[in-house]
């Protein structure tokens, strides 16, 4: 191997420890970014997690320290995504068709108005 190629497998190698470890802090803040993400599109998913780095700025700047001893609930830095089973795909899609059932919608919206 050259060194430029050794030098960009440890470029590679920083960069990767530090979105890994910025990924796990927006893991540990944001359960939204904790869960799965097969239900968003690409788009929706960009801004789910521009709208969490933003935050965390916000975070940030109102404490302005930034503790790096600080740990989270889920872990701190890091946080390793959740591979456990949530269930096949074909159940998530029939789980999702349900929450999306505009007749569902309807009478759940009369049932939460006549509760009320």
């Amino acid at each position: 191997m050259g060194n430029k190629n050794k030098y960009f497998a440890k470029a590679h190698e920083v960069a990767r420890k530090d979105v890994e470890r910025a990924f796990g802090v927006l893991q540990s803040r944001f359960a939204i970014v904790r869960g799965a993400a097969r239900m968003w599109d690409t788009e929706t998913l960009g801004d789910i997690m521009k709208a969490c780095v933003i935050m965390q700025n916000m975070i940030v700047e109102d404490e302005g320290v930034v503790d790096p001893t600080e740990r989270f609930d889920y872990g701190g830095q890091n946080v390793e995504p959740s591979h456990e089973n949530n269930g096949t795909f074909d159940e998530f899609i029939e789980t999702h068709k349900r929450i999306r059932d505009k007749e569902i919608h309807i009478q759940l919206k009369e049932d939460l108005i006549e509760h009320l």
